[in-house]
């Protein structure tokens, strides 16, 4: 599994922003698939808001291969 650290520059980043930002999603049509076909999930459970506030602390696990944690 692929893991990474996200630099949070704010109080939030918005979910799909946050594939974006990270090069999982190249389109924020794909990333609303990638939330839609529920290959997220956030602190242990699926995220299905494709608009989340993920903040400072949350490990977001896409598709079993990709782990972030925001810091």
């Amino acid at each position: 599994m692929q893991k990474l650290d996200f630099n949070l520059e704010g109080p939030y980043i918005e979910l799909i922003q946050l594939l974006k930002a990270i090069g999982v999603a190249q389109t924020g049509g794909h990333a609303k698939m990638i939330v839609d076909e529920e290959d997220v999930v956030r602190n242990g459970e699926i995220e299905m808001r494709r608009r989340a506030k993920i903040i400072v602390g949350d490990i977001i696990v896409i598709g079993g291969e990709v782990e972030v944690t925001v810091v």
